[in-house]
């Protein structure tokens, strides 16, 4: 689903030649629209003698295959590796699968290209990072250095990949303002009622590192636990309305796009990176859902998930 939609955006995108479209056009509407314009017939023109004309059905073809090809093509150069000698190597995130924070390292991992493996903490026991005095994720090992805390852990990447471009003002604030008020809405509207906290938990239970057992305690006794604190959470961000919140912030955040693509302009930014960082692990959550069919943040998401692309981890043996 997500190649399709990743395709049916570039092909809009290509087809009207529009930065932002107003309303997201229908796949059927795409399609009809694709249609007219390679099936459109030129002006007649008298054949020469030795002229073939290509069956419509062989044209059609040839049209939908250079059509994917250049959107394959489209979505490989969206990536930005850095050069060889600045790549980082032995990339290992220590993550927990729905951590908002492990999803803005993985998201600036994923957009730059750089491979990394994945260690997935057991939150129980923590027994993955008992070798580490920092106790919490994300924690990055780049040829066996450790690296914490998700935002400086992007800063001391993006250095090294990037070391003569500067953070400007405005990137700076809007990462700031991830961290210190969109992040704080997420769980009063991932776990505001008894049946998101379950749904939020069963994805939990499924992506995380956990046996049998635990998969079973920790989606029921995780969800009503997870309810009870997102009701202090709501208290102690004055949240009165969870999904106005969430709306708001969502608002707020295509406002500080001021019509771009991004808010690095052609190509995301850092900030463009930890925002969608956070909000992958509820997108398609109930809440991310609905922040999507009530605000203008479903395109530039969209175009997002083209920009950073395929994930750069390197499975394990297992598919791990």
């Amino acid at each position: 689903m997500r190649s399709l939609r990743a395709a049916q955006t570039l092909v809009s995108r290509s087809l009207f030649s529009a930065r932002h479209l107003n309303g997201a056009a229908s796949p059927s509407t795409a399609a009809a629209a694709a249609g007219a314009r390679w099936c459109a017939a030129p002006p007649p023109r008298s054949p020469l003698p030795s002229s073939r004309v290509m069956p419509a059905g062989v044209a059609g073809a040839v049209s939908f295959s250079l059509t994917f090809a250049t959107v394959a093509a489209a979505e490989a150069k969206a990536k930005e590796r850095p050069q060889p000698d600045l790549l980082p190597q032995n990339v290992v995130l220590y993550q927990y699968q729905a951590c908002p924070f492990c999803n803005k390292v993985r998201a600036f991992l994923d957009y730059h290209d750089i491979p990394y493996k994945v260690v997935e903490v057991n939150p129980l026991s923590k027994k993955e990072i008992k070798w580490s005095d920092y106790k919490k994720v994300p924690i990055l090992t780049v040829d066996g250095e450790e690296l914490v805390d998700s935002s400086d852990i992007i800063n001391i990447l993006q250095r090294r990949i990037n070391p003569d471009e500067l953070t400007n003002d405005e990137e700076a604030k809007w990462r700031r303002w991830v961290d210190e008020h969109l992040v704080h809405v997420l769980s009063p509207n991932i776990y505001r009622t008894t049946s998101e906290a379950l749904e939020s938990f069963d994805y939990i239970a499924k992506h995380g590192n956990f046996s049998f057992t635990e998969r079973f305690a920790v989606k029921y006794a995780g969800a009503a636990a997870m309810y009870m604190v997102s009701k202090k959470l709501k208290k102690k961000y004055n949240i009165t309305d969870e999904r106005a919140s969430l709306y708001d912030a969502a608002n707020t955040w295509i406002e500080a796009l001021n019509g771009r693509d991004f808010l690095g302009g052609s190509k995301p930014n850092l900030a463009d990176l930890a925002v969608f960082g956070v909000l992958r692990p509820i997108r398609y959550l109930r809440a991310g859902n609905d922040m999507v069919e009530n605000t203008e943040i479903g395109d530039w998401y969209q175009r997002m998930e083209v920009a950073v692309g395929e994930p750069s981890r390197i499975q394990d043996a297992e598919g791990n």
